[in-house]
Parts: structure tokens; sequence; C-alpha cells
């Protein structure tokens, strides 16, 4: 296990690895989730062993620290997660993240364009307020000391044992934070700033998930748009073979970019 720290106060992200070619692929979770939970598996299919893989938790989530005066923002997690890159010497890495870690990659990438060579996002969130029946927007719905008395165990008991599994090791304050910073959204938006992105870009929409919004305005900026079928939000459980072959794919962005140099 790996840390680095993130604050003024000593706070450290945290992550475990395995040894590989460069350049390394990081692992992002989303909310109230934990990487090697979700990604320790896909990694270690055969066309994708034999590179340097990192699963980092993000702060108040899973092995990392949970300091209480954080704000836990899109922008802070997507510092923290550069804090770890740079601690562990990673540059123009390949990120593969979920749902909310998907929305830190983006910012990850917007702000330290030298960390970050490709994404594959998997559902990320791409604009502020998403619907209601989302989990964030149900966590952030609670005003934060309600949800830390009682609104994390309501939450907990109603959301399913998959997810309760990591939710229940994040901190309750950071992930309603998160779920509020989230919903917040940034300035420029998410799908603003993937769009603008100079990087090869991939993203992962469950079939089961229903078509993503805005999809045709991405395919035009350059993203890969890969509608998963017999999945929905959890790809990486629900259909792990097309999940690997799409990270595994070959960088045709890198080679196009190559052959017009």
């Amino acid at each position: 296990m790996r840390q680095a720290r993130f604050d003024g106060q000593g706070s450290c992200v945290r992550w475990t690895e395995s040894a590989g070619a460069e350049p390394a692929r990081v692992y992002v979770h989303g909310l109230g989730a934990a990487s090697a939970a979700y990604h320790a598996h896909i990694a270690a299919r055969p066309e994708l062993s034999g590179r340097r893989s990192l699963f980092v938790d993000l702060p108040g989530h899973g092995i990392s620290d949970r300091p209480a005066d954080f704000g836990y923002s899109l922008e802070e997690h997507a510092d923290a997660l550069a804090a770890a890159l740079d601690a562990a010497q990673v540059t123009g890495a390949e990120i593969v993240a979920h749902s909310m870690g998907g929305s830190v990659a983006i910012v990850l990438a917007h702000r330290r364009g030298d960390l970050v060579s490709r994404l594959v996002l998997t559902e990320a969130n791409l604009d502020p307020n998403p619907a209601a029946t989302q989990g964030s927007s149900g966590i952030a719905a609670y005003e934060e000391e309600d949800f830390v008395a009682e609104g994390h165990a309501r939450v907990l008991a109603e959301v399913g044992p998959l997810w309760a599994a990591t939710m229940r090791l994040a901190d309750p304050r950071a992930l309603h934070r998160s779920a509020t910073g989230l919903v917040k959204g940034t300035q420029p938006t998410m799908r603003a700033m993937l769009m603008e992105l100079p990087v090869e870009r991939v993203f992962l929409q469950g079939e089961r998930s229903g078509k993503l919004v805005g999809a045709d305005e991405l395919v035009a900026s350059g993203v890969r748009v890969v509608d998963v079928p017999e999945a929905g939000h959890n790809v990486m459980f629900e259909n792990p073979e097309l999940f690997a072959s799409e990270i595994a794919s070959p960088d045709v962005f890198a080679s196009e970019t190559a052959q017009r140099q």
C-alpha cells in the first residue's frame, strides 16, 4: 500500500498497485465505492496483464483518510488524485474511471494534462443536477447533519448489498459532501471539459441505463461512445469481457495523431 498527502493537515490518499509496463493504468471508483473492489478483477484479465496498475481510493472512501474539514468537491478530489500520481511518479496515464470517478478524471485531465494520456469513462456524470433517481441526488437531498445522523444508515438499507458493501466504508460526511459536489458540478461543466480534451476518450454506457444524453455531440467532438449490451451502471461487473476489451483497445487517437505529425 502507498500513500500521499493531499491537504495541509497531513491527510493521505492511498492506493495499491501492481508492477508492469508504462504508461500506467489508474483505476478510479465512483461515489461510495472503492477502486480495487470494482476494478481489480478487470486489471487481472489476460488482455490487460503486464501493465502497471494503480487502484486509488479517493478521500473519504476505502482506505484513504477522511478529514472532517475537507470539502470533497470534484476539484478537490482531482487534486488529491493528482497528489497520488505525482507521488507515484506517474505521467501520461490511462485513467479508467467509473461514475463520480469519471467526473474526477475529467477534471484531472483538464487541470493536469501531463498526468493523462487516455480516458476510459464508465457512466461518468457529465452535467450538474443529475436526475433525482440517481444515488448522488438522493444523498445530496439531505442536510449534511441529517445525513450523518440517520440518512447514511437509511441509504445503506436502500441501495442494495453490492453498493452498500463499499458505501459503508465511506465516511458519511465525506460521502454527503462528495454527492453534493457531484450534483453541483463544475464550471465549465464536465461535459464541456471532456469535449475539449486533446486525449483519446472512451465513454461506456450500459444499455440498461438508456441512451446517453448528448451522445451525438460527444461523438462529434471525438469521444468514442460505446453502448454496452447486457449491462447497467456497473459495466465492469455485468459485462467484464467488453469492458476489458475497450480498455485494451489500440490507442486509435494516438495512432492517427502520429500519422498527422
